[in-house]
């Protein structure tokens, strides 16, 4: 697979990173808590995913706030879920990108994608 994002550079130095997108957390220590996706990322690759993360983070907190406020919905609740959505799809896709074949088959299994659709 091509990977055509400026921040994918292969010659920087890549280290091993556990990932849970759940919780939210990247760590370079496998034992430090629960994971789910393993990845091989340099310095720049690490800061794209965590910028992904924390905008997720910053959508849940916006979207549980919208619905405190509005427990009925508006009409704004699909966009916010569509919003949420986008991010998810971002960071699976670079996750996919960094992942190990292990990760890289597990994302596969989660018919994220459309065929062919991973970049």
């Amino acid at each position: 697979m091509e990977k055509n994002h400026e921040y994918i550079q292969p010659s920087m130095e890549r280290k091993i990173y556990y990932v849970s997108v759940q919780s939210g957390s990247i760590l370079q220590e496998q034992g430090a808590a629960a994971y789910e996706l393993v990845i091989s990322a340099n310095e720049a690759e690490l800061g794209h995913l965590q910028e992904l993360m924390e905008e997720l983070s910053s959508m849940d907190e916006a979207e549980a706030f919208h619905f405190s406020a509005h427990p009925y919905g508006t009409a704004s609740e699909k966009q916010m879920n569509a919003g949420v959505d986008g991010i998810l799809m971002d960071i699976y896709k670079l996750l996919y990108e960094l992942g190990t074949e292990e990760t890289k088959r597990h994302i596969e299994t989660m018919d994220l994608f459309p065929e062919g659709n991973r970049k």
